[in-house]
């Protein structure tokens, strides 16, 4: 459709209008204990005594906010001007960010579970001193650990602050010596940072969110930006409206809130975007639109395993398939262009319902040297049972292109919550990672490392396999394997896929009622159902930390308020533990809590209080300033720290000193000090003036602008990134004619992930007070359903009541229905397939088959 600035608004602002008229429905119940406003700033012409500086709870967007203090206790907030992620604009969740805090049914006490047999509900639960949870918690994870120590496991996630999570990897990595750690990221980001990892040896962008105040042309695949990315989405519609022919194309399996404004939508059948991609790349090679002298200076091609099956038996990791699922070997330029050569517009688009002519335009677009490109992906991308692959095929369009690295053009992986790049990512709570880059089969990362923990040299070496990602780790739950499981800022109980295995509901999930289940949460869950012991957690801004969003900047959120009732700081919590499990421990002759956390590491605890240390900005300057070690080794004592810190590259992110995130509001890394000021890298790879936003590394370190030109893909092998070829494979379950539809899972614009913040905050939940399954009109004619209906949802899994709608938001075609997981009540999870990619381990929620039956 034709943008205009009415058509703009329309499309944008329907939620606001909503939220602002107090909708809500007769047939649906008020929100489940909704929040107690707050002081009402305008209304009662209140003025805060101060502002403080913050960053958003919800999405990886990271948008800056300032924080309204009256009396100790937050009043208001409002977007930050002066952090340069989102210049000061909030979508309607971070305009009542506020209100997440004051939810009537706020934890307040640890819980201790007494009768196992009601576990799945809130019963049977009484309360507990903190000193006797932490006692009982404590006891038993050593028991569990001593007796195996693979039957322990921690689930972190991509909600936890950077100074949590590096706290949670030296408790599980050093002090237990385990890798059964992984985050609530591998769900959403995984395949992305596999992605980068496979193709660039370095994770996260190399742009910014300014290149979208500079593209001509944008390419949202399985995007819905409009709604998940809200105020990134308005730089891209802005550029359109200031921009002269910008172009939007959108890459959907349904049309949502982004194609309401798109130019071109591309509606093409699930998982055929691996044909899509191919068909592209053979085009531009075809038509030798192709960056010839680009190819020659910085790529080089690969080719991986193919015919990979599905990982949807337990026992898959341990085939063989699996086992060489990430092979790869040289192939050739001519190779390369052999194999994509089958992908012609015809057939793809045979395979993909999307006509020849979209095809060729889209194509034609990457073609054009004079065209700059960014292209965006989130979850339809990597949400995939080939997750890692269509993460290489983006990226192989733009290196076959050489349009990456450049303002206004490159590959943009955009994130779903606050810290997954900072925490997870950047901090190594994943169980192959350790911090910055670095992974544990590497005995060159283990000893670099050691270094930097103060660690024996080989101590590192207990983990030096991968421990159980995600799914094996739920999976090894439900078989009875895994005895103790911690999980911390997550809502597993309702976010994980074929939840009922996980719930202990079907005959699969016997093994979840026997171990011992501790909740770290806000808010009761389909989670803390399911714990033995519930921690109450310090909320937002109940406490200080920092948050790492999608375009690399790390940013530091201030403590507002304290918590309400006996609620700790989650760092707190796991210290604590890690004071009781690790008594009598020695690493290197020293007490293993002073390595770890006390005199002889980081130095955040009280040694005369047996506590944290007071002040929270100095708990987190220290832990900070160890982290930043791992990337700027050369302010390292050691020489040989710095030494084998340069040969592992791992300045290439190089962080600054703890307060300069509060003065700037937020840094990209890498960054550099030049005369005395830190100065941030919007553009990695490319040269250029600091001062300007340009990396300097190459530049610096390696010398190597010369032979490559502006360009330099420093931490890549060869300094060449990897073009890929990776082939369609269909996916794992396909409609047929028992299961006839697809079903696919999302979120919408006014609640985020499982909605226990935002359905508590009344006037997000008036706008939408529950979920509904969005249909064709002609399916729902044929199946006799009309709008509001009840019916099940069923696959091979489990089954699911919720209403239909065929005027919803979104406009599904035929065969496809759309149903988003925020409502607890609604789980679609249960039906959801847990086969994930092979690479990555993330499952894909975007694709099986169900059948659906009026109730």
């Amino acid at each position: 459709m034709e943008l205009t600035r009415r058509s703009l608004l329309k499309a944008a602002a329907i939620s606001s209008a909503m939220i602002a008229a107090g909708c809500t429905s007769k047939t649906t119940p008020e929100p489940k204990k909704p929040t107690k406003d707050p002081v009402e700033l305008e209304a009662q012409s209140i003025q805060p005594d101060e502002w403080k500086t913050s960053v958003c709870r919800y999405c990886g967007t990271g948008c800056g906010v300032l924080v309204g203090i009256k009396n100790n206790r937050v009043i208001a907030v409002k977007g930050d001007p002066n952090n340069r992620s989102n210049r000061g604009l909030n979508c309607v969740k971070g305009y009542y960010l506020g209100k997440i805090l004051f939810g009537k049914d706020r934890l307040t006490k640890p819980l201790i579970r007494e009768d196992n047999s009601k576990k799945g509900t809130m019963d049977g639960f009484r309360e507990a001193t903190w000193e006797e949870a932490l006692d009982l918690v404590a006891s038993k994870l050593k028991e569990a650990h001593e007796a195996d120590p693979n039957s322990i496991a921690f689930w972190g996630s991509g909600q936890q602050t950077i100074h949590e999570g590096y706290a949670s990897v030296k408790l599980w990595k050093v002090g237990l010596q385990n890798n059964n750690i992984d985050p609530n990221a591998r769900l959403c980001m995984a395949s992305a940072v596999a992605g980068f990892m496979t193709t660039f040896q370095s994770d996260e962008p190399m742009g910014c969110y300014e290149d979208l105040d500079q593209a001509d042309v944008f390419l949202t695949w399985g995007a819905n930006m409009a709604e998940m990315h809200p105020v990134l989405y308005s730089r891209l519609t802005a550029r359109k409206l200031t921009g002269t022919n910008v172009l939007h194309y959108d890459l959907t399996t349904r049309y949502s809130r982004t194609s309401e404004v798109a130019d071109k939508v591309l509606v093409f059948r699930p998982q055929t975007d691996l044909a899509i991609a191919n068909c592209i790349a053979n085009y531009v090679i075809e038509t030798e639109a192709y960056d010839k002298q680009f190819i020659n200076d910085h790529c080089q091609f690969k080719a991986g395993t193919e015919n990979l099956g599905h990982a949807i038996n337990d026992d898959y990791d341990g085939t063989e398939i699996g086992l060489n699922s990430g092979a790869n070997w040289s192939i050739s330029f001519d190779e390369f262009k052999e194999s994509v050569s089958q992908y012609t517009f015809e057939y793809t688009s045979e395979l993909s319902g999307v006509a020849v002519e979209d095809l060729q335009a889209l194509a034609k677009e990457f073609a054009d040297p004079n065209k700059k490109i960014v292209s965006t992906w989130t979850m339809g991308v990597n949400q995939h049972t080939r997750g890692t692959w269509m993460n290489n095929l983006i990226y192989n369009i733009h290196l076959l292109t050489g349009k990456i690295s450049q303002p206004g053009s490159g590959p943009f992986s955009l994130t779903g919550q606050p810290s997954a790049c900072g925490t997870a990512r950047e901090v190594g709570v994943f169980s192959h990672r350790l911090p910055a880059d670095l992974v544990v089969d590497n005995q060159e990362h283990r000893r670099f490392s050691e270094m930097i923990w103060n660690l024996p040299e080989g101590y590192l070496d207990a983990i030096e396999k991968p421990g159980f990602h995600t799914i094996k780790m739920f999976r090894e739950l439900g078989n009875g394997k895994v005895k103790f499981l911690w999980s911390m800022s997550n809502n597993w109980g309702q976010t994980l896929p074929k939840t009922n295995r996980f719930r202990g509901v079907d005959e699969d999930g016997k093994g979840v009622n026997d171990g011992f289940i501790v909740v770290s949460e806000v808010y009761p869950t389909r989670s803390t159902e399911m714990a033995n012991v519930v921690f109450p957690a310090a909320m937002w801004v109940e406490r200080e930390g920092m948050f790492g969003n999608a375009e690399r900047r790390n940013a530091i959120f201030e403590k507002c308020q304290e918590p309400p009732g006996e609620a700790k700081w989650d760092l707190w919590t796991i210290v604590q533990v890690a004071k009781r499990v690790l008594e009598g421990k020695k690493i290197g002759g020293h007490d293993a809590f002073d390595v770890i956390f006390g005199k002889n590491g980081p130095d955040i605890w009280d040694y005369e209080n047996q506590d944290l240390k007071h002040n929270q900005t100095e708990v987190c300057r220290n832990l900070w300033e160890e982290y930043r070690l791992f990337s700027n080794p050369h302010i390292h004592p050691n020489s040989k720290v710095q030494e084998l810190g340069k040969k592992l590259k791992t300045k290439a992110k190089q962080l600054a000193p703890y307060e300069e995130y509060l003065k700037q509001h937020g840094i990209l890394w890498p960054v550099r000090e030049v005369n005395g000021k830190w100065l941030e890298t919007k553009w990695r790879y490319a040269h250029g003036r600091q001062e300007d936003g340009f990396d300097q590394v190459g530049v610096e370190e390696y010398g190597q602008a010369g032979k490559y030109k502006n360009i330099d893909f420093y931490k890549s092998n060869d300094h060449r990134p990897t073009v890929f070829f990776r082939p369609f494979e269909d996916a794992p379950e396909i409609p047929d004619e028992e299961y006839p539809f697809w079903l696919c899972t999302g979120r919408v614009l006014e609640h985020w992930h499982s909605g226990s913040m935002t359905r508590r905050v009344p006037e997000l939940h008036r706008a939408v007070p529950e979920a509904l399954c969005e249909i064709h009109p002609e399916d729902a004619k044929k199946l006799g359903i009309e709008d509001m209906d009840w019916v099940f949802i069923e696959s091979r899994r489990g089954k699911t009541k919720v209403k239909v709608t065929t005027n919803g938001r979104g406009r599904p075609p035929k065969g496809l229905i759309y149903v988003p997981f925020f409502a607890e009540e609604v789980l679609i999870n249960d039906t959801t397939l847990d086969a994930y990619c092979p690479i990555s381990k993330q499952p894909d929620y975007k694709k099986c088959a169900v059948k659906i039956m009026k109730v």
